[in-house]
């Protein structure tokens, strides 16, 4: 079997209980692929928390979550130490951060001090206790959900937490048909126990080893460089896009390559992924998230594509 028809398997088992959301599972999925992590910015009961855990079913990887609240601790997450009674020395306890994929439900209701917390797993694959480093398993990916902005009890989560995101995307409500079917199928037993494990935890990793493999000419980086370069320099905008952002594009370009079955990255598939890889990263110069969104569609706009030959 290909790459590509394993991770076409991997969204099909996801889709028997998330309906209608193609286009999110799938980018769900390129962010799996190029090693990144996945911000949901919704309302509650769309489907964040039934999406993580069948995603973590088929591509069996070992699931840990953790709603967010102002009294979760960071020991909560990185775990602590404790006196082993028998030998008198300190043994490390691990926390909810030691999986594979970890679900932030409603991370915007936790503290900086446990933020930063899930910060150094997110960034540095590893979390620290008493001074000593405990490494995540591998593969590592963390699915955080955010409430709107307005919701009760809630904050902004700061710029650094956001750049770590590769993708911020949306699920949103169902269309009418897409609810009634969702109906029909829970009537008839198709919950998350439908959902068969596809990939191995060894299958997973070749498939990143792939994707970090396909080619991205000179000048269609240079295309990712003027893109991201544009947000800094925006009316629009107060501040742009980081070089984290530049390398989170290429790395989202290449898997979007990959699932279209080339070993190469095009144009289009930069511009493809612009949007939900950038934007949560800009900061208006005055107004909200909107602004943001309008200044990326003039970005993708006025800056020429390279025509490859």
């Amino acid at each position: 079997m290909t790459d590509t028809r394993l991770a076409a398997q991997a969204v099909a088992e996801v889709k028997k209980v998330i309906v209608g959301k193609d286009a999110v599972l799938i980018k769900v999925l390129l962010a799996v692929l190029a090693g990144g992590h996945i911000l949901l910015e919704d309302i509650p009961g769309v489907g964040k928390t039934t999406m993580a855990l069948a995603f973590s079913r088929a591509l069996g990887l070992r699931y840990g979550r953790v709603q967010f609240t102002p009294d979760v601790m960071p020991s909560d997450l990185t775990g602590f130490s404790m006196v082993n009674r028998e030998t008198g020395k300190l043994e490390y306890q691990p926390g909810a951060l030691l999986c594979n994929l970890f679900l932030a439900d409603e991370l915007n209701r936790a503290t900086s001090r446990t933020q930063s917390a899930l910060l150094e797993a997110m960034e540095e694959g590893q979390v620290t206790v008493d001074g000593v480093s405990h490494p995540v398993p591998q593969p590592f990916l963390v699915i955080a959900t955010q409430n709107p902005v307005g919701a009760s009890g809630t904050q902004l989560l700061p710029d650094s937490q956001m750049d770590r995101f590769m993708l911020r995307l949306t699920i949103g409500y169902p269309q009418p048909q897409d609810e009634l079917e969702l109906l029909r199928r829970k009537g008839h037993g198709g919950g998350l126990a439908s959902v068969r494990q596809v990939l191995s935890h060894e299958d997973l990793l070749a498939l990143r080893e792939a994707v970090a493999e396909i080619h991205i000419d000179d000048e269609v980086l240079d295309y990712m460089v003027r893109l991201v370069g544009a947000t800094r320099s925006h009316p629009r905008l107060l501040q742009g896009g980081s070089p984290r952002a530049t390398l989170a594009l290429a790395a989202v370009s290449r898997a979007y390559a990959f699932l279209h079955d080339r070993d190469y990255v095009v144009p289009d598939d930069v511009r493809a992924m612009f949007r939900d890889t950038v934007t949560h990263r800009l900061i208006p110069a005055a107004g909200g998230m909107a602004e943001c969104a309008a200044a990326v569609g003039e970005i993708l706009a006025q800056v020429p594509a390279p025509k490859i030959r």
